[in-house]
């Protein structure tokens, strides 16, 4: 080999890996970009439903929506998850015929378990209000709202194949389009019909969002395939075996949920359920804001390598960096400016979940470490130690949140889901690790090192300093310093700079 060919081998590999950072900073900036667009809606209908219903109203819906999901993880198999590996398998191996076969299979699996669903709360429909609500109130109510587990599968099977097929963009646009029929069909209801407009406008939702993505997943060309039932049962049961395991995941996190609202209904009220899930919904947006956006790129790209333990490693510590450099200034800013944003999205009256806010924020940077390694069970379709993993993990976390709750309050909530998830990120290292010899690269525990002590120092300032000014100067500071830190990262790694400079210039040609 040639000094010259030595010399040229460095500068291949950090194109590479320059590439790969830049592509995942690309499917996150194009579904970043949707989130954002989403909060920006939420904002305007969450303060549109905050002044309408209140926190009671907050509340009702949150139970409703709980119960709801309840049984939609169970009853729907995770298909939404574990085909997605199947539809990009399928189509990475460039066999149109193939893809048609996996994509119909999935479309009938889609409309039995979503049928299943349906039957399943109207059968249940009187139980569920009695454990809900405590009384007989609400069976119409749960019966109509059956319609919804229906229409929300079918739409879940039409995303996947989006997803699937790398259709991002299409999926991007109904994301985005979704919010924006969800804005429409929300207010008028509320402001017409109080709280009896929660069912409907729950309903309605559903409906958009089923239109949406069957509008945007037509365009893509299936083949009318005949499919037996033995074809059904060969294709179908690799969707359904790891489908299972992520349903049984899906209903714990479903289960803790629905037992965690009730919980603090009986101890606190109706009005201590909204004030929790407007604090849950609002960590939501903005953690989902990377959460949702990456994990939309990431699952289909870590499954294509997943028989590669190197690959996988560099792909997950890859993931787990641009994570961090994003979500950390994000969550930063929800310490300092939690109150303003409370105030923004919904009303001074939900001020008491602040509390919880902070907390939840430095709970997020484990988070953020833990889910880039633990999608690499799914990736590699290990469904026992899915299954283990999950209801290992989901034992602590709702035996902290109840123990959190009752000693203190919304802020014990706070605290127990930070506890949480830095026992969970410990948990999913020593199993991958030994498993599959992971390990966290020596630049991913930098970051996230420095930008920890970036958010420690925010919620010290937001629980020490009683004056808003103080907090908001000194916050500000610290916030900033997290930005820029995170502004060169990502400019070391993908040339964001250049990148930028780049889309401008094409705007302007």
């Amino acid at each position: 080999m040639s000094e010259k060919q030595k010399d040229k081998e460095p500068t291949i590999e950090k194109n590479k890996e320059t590439s790969s950072y830049r592509s995942i900073f690309k499917a996150t900036s194009l579904f970043g970009g949707v989130q954002v667009y989403q909060i920006l809606i939420s904002i305007i209908k969450a303060k549109f439903i905050a002044i309408l219903l209140g926190p009671a109203g907050v509340g009702i819906q949150g139970l409703f929506t709980s119960a709801t999901q309840l049984i939609q993880g169970l009853s729907s198999f995770g298909l939404k998850q574990s085909a997605v590996k199947n539809v990009s398998e399928s189509y990475s191996s460039g066999d149109v015929h193939k893809v048609s076969i996996v994509v119909t299979v999935l479309r009938r699996l889609v409309w039995l378990t979503g049928l299943l669903g349906m039957l399943l709360v109207i059968c249940f429909s009187k139980h569920l209000s009695q454990a809900t609500f405590g009384n007989n109130d609400y069976v119409i109510p749960f019966i109509i709202l059956s319609l919804t587990l229906l229409l929300d599968q079918l739409s879940a099977g039409q995303k996947v194949i989006l997803q699937g097929t790398r259709r991002l963009k299409d999926l991007a646009k109904a994301s985005a389009l979704g919010a924006t029929f969800g804005l429409i069909i929300s207010v008028p209801l509320y402001y017409l019909l109080g709280i009896k407009g929660i069912v409907p406008t729950l309903v309605l939702n559903s409906v958009a969002g089923l239109l949406l993505s069957w509008y945007f997943s037509k365009r893509i060309k299936i083949e009318q395939v005949t499919v037996n039932k033995y074809i059904v049962v060969k294709e179908g049961k690799g969707m359904l075996q790891m489908g299972i395991a992520m349903s049984i995941s899906g209903v714990l996190v479903y289960l803790s949920s629905y037992v965690l609202r009730s919980f603090i209904r009986m101890e606190g009220g109706v009005d201590a359920v909204g004030l929790f899930t407007a604090g849950f919904t609002l960590m939501g947006s903005y953690a989902g804001l990377v959460f949702t956006a990456m994990a939309t790129d990431y699952y289909p790209r870590l499954a294509s390598v997943n028989k590669d333990n190197e690959k996988c490693r560099e792909i997950m510590n890859q993931q787990g960096e641009i994570g961090i450099l994003i979500l950390a200034p994000i969550m930063c800013a929800c310490v300092i400016f939690s109150t303003l944003v409370i105030k923004l999205l919904y009303s001074a009256s939900f001020y008491g979940a602040n509390s919880y806010i902070i907390w939840c924020a430095t709970g997020m940077l484990f988070k953020m470490a833990s889910w880039s390694v633990s999608f690499v069970f799914v990736a590699k379709g290990e469904s026992r130690l899915f299954i283990i993993n999950e209801i290992s993990s989901s034992v602590y976390f709702l035996g902290s949140y109840l123990l959190g709750y009752h000693i203190g309050g919304l802020s014990g909530l706070g605290m127990s889901f930070t506890v949480g998830y830095i026992l969970y990120t410990i948990q999913v290292y020593i199993i991958s690790h030994i498993r599959y010899d992971f390990t966290f690269s020596s630049s991913f525990v930098r970051l996230f090192i420095i930008h920890l002590i970036f958010l420690i120092a925010c919620l010290t300032v937001a629980l020490v300093f009683k004056s808003i000014w103080e907090k908001y100067i000194i916050g500000s500071f610290i916030f900033l310093l997290s930005a820029v830190y995170s502004f060169k990262g990502l400019d070391n790694r993908i040339g964001l700079m250049k990148y930028i400079n780049t889309k401008v210039e094409k705007r302007n040609v």
